[in-house]
């Protein structure tokens, strides 16, 4: 059983003395901390040219990785909130004895939610499929030979999840452990607490992809072990069941694409405003005035108007089953996502099918990650190519040129090629979409 009093720990990477919430200033609580750092960070600025769902829109009316994340953190900090208030009420000693706060758990899940695409490459979840083929398919296989099965799986399923964990946590020169962040908040942000291999090992929901790199494990055991969560899988293996509020953090993901990925279908015009009203309001057919609907006179502002609604339901319904399911949260044996549990399940699958059908398979869309596949592709294959000849002392003049983009992988010290393979497939998921657009062109001479 895991318990709250380790999963709410305040603890970060090098504390040598407990942190103790009592004795927290409440002008500068950490997991408000948390959030700042997170916000300020360069990894977090680049999500504002990076793909949601329409790459390289130049519209108006959809949203980046940034807009996305910034929504889901707000939703995230209500459905905490909410949960907090639950949490407390059932477990008074909590704030009694320990000084914690409904605004912690807000705050907590807000941080993780603002962190959660943080990772993600350009193009959207190509860019993710794009890293990945290519060491499973297409050059970049040679190096299969050259890793341990563990290191390969990392980067033939190259995952956003894992990424980020490395760059909130990663400790470079003259900045230890990266951001810093308490172990509470990366507990809430580790959805898939779990290394690549052995691959999807259990129909649960925390098993669907995984979210640490080799390089990466101890320390994501160790914040693991400090937040108690369950040992799941062969001792050998690096695999826990999820932190309890992790849920809420994919809750508040789902909720935000579910409907606000619709809204943009809808406000392109790729999806007839009519089924607004039919899909959306069988979720909130309990709060809508139709009046009050049908006097409002722009798309924008009736789609505005339902979403609120429907959003607000959503929330309600997770916190509903987060409540109803904690003591299975807390042992470990709730298996779902928290809307898979909602009585709006058959609804919410209703809304995605259509949005599957008329945004993610769209022309626009499939030519952009067309387009995106290529564009990384080039990139892989320079680079690694670049890393090749470095590692093995026979560089070329172009390799250096190249590796000059690649500072941050430092040649002077002694690494594996893994290390140096990892790290690249960082630096291009960590470009945005244009910055990738500029080095392709680069790559192929448009440049000069």
């Amino acid at each position: 059983m895991m318990h709250w009093e380790q999963l709410l720990s305040l603890k970060k990477m090098g504390d040598s003395t407990k942190r103790l919430r009592i004795e927290e200033d409440e002008t500068r609580l950490a997991f408000e901390v948390d959030y700042d750092r997170i916000i300020f960070s360069s990894a977090f600025r680049s999500l504002q040219d990076k793909t949601q769902v329409i790459p390289l829109s130049k519209t108006d009316f959809v949203h980046t990785r940034l807009t996305h994340s910034l929504e889901v953190s707000v939703v995230g900090r209500s459905l905490g909130r909410q949960v907090g208030k639950a949490i407390l009420r059932l477990h008074p000693h909590l704030k009694d004895t320990l000084g914690y706060s409904i605004n912690d758990f807000g705050a907590i899940v807000a941080a993780a939610s603002l962190a959660h695409d943080i990772g993600n490459p350009p193009f959207g979840h190509s860019g993710e499929k794009a890293i990945g083929d290519y060491f499973l398919n297409g050059n970049g296989k040679r190096f299969k030979e050259l890793l341990t099965a563990k290191q390969y799986q990392d980067l033939v399923d190259f995952e956003g999840n894992a990424n980020g964990f490395k760059i909130l946590t990663q400790s470079r020169e003259g900045v230890e452990g990266g951001l810093r962040l308490t172990y509470a908040t990366l507990g809430a942000f580790m959805k898939y607490p779990k290394e690549s291999l052995p691959k999807k090992p259990s129909s649960e929901i925390s098993d669907k992809k995984f979210g640490v790199f080799q390089n990466d494990k101890d320390f994501f055991r160790e914040v693991a072990g400090e937040l108690g969560l369950l040992k799941k899988g062969l001792k050998e293996d690096t695999h826990f069941q999820r932190h309890p509020l992790a849920f809420l953090v994919e809750a508040a993901d789902d909720i935000c694409y579910t409907i606000i990925d619709f809204e943009d279908g809808i406000n392109l015009g790729w999806i007839d405003e009519s089924y607004a009203l039919e899909y959306l309001t069988k979720l909130v057919k309990d709060t809508l005035d139709i009046k009050k609907y049908h006097l409002l006179q722009t798309t924008s502002d009736r789609m505005n108007y339902l979403r609120s609604l429907a959003i607000s339901r959503l929330i309600q319904e997770a916190v509903n089953v987060f409540v109803e399911n904690e003591q299975q949260l807390l042992s470990g044996t709730f298996s779902v996502s928290l809307l898979d549990k909602s009585t709006f399940k058959a609804q919410i699958d209703d809304i995605i099918k259509l949005s599957i059908q008329k945004i993610y398979k769209s022309r626009e869309v499939i030519d952009k990650e067309i387009a995106g596949y290529k564009i990384l592709t080039t990139l892989l294959d320079a680079y690694s190519k670049a890393i090749e000849n470095k590692y093995q002392g026979k560089e070329l003049h172009y390799d250096n040129l190249l590796l000059e983009d690649l500072k941050t992988l430092d040649f002077n010290q002694e690494k594996s090629l893994y290390t140096y393979l990892i790290d690249c497939c960082s630096y291009i998921a960590g470009l945005t979409d244009g910055n990738a657009l500029l080095t392709f062109n680069k790559l192929s001479g448009k440049n000069v």
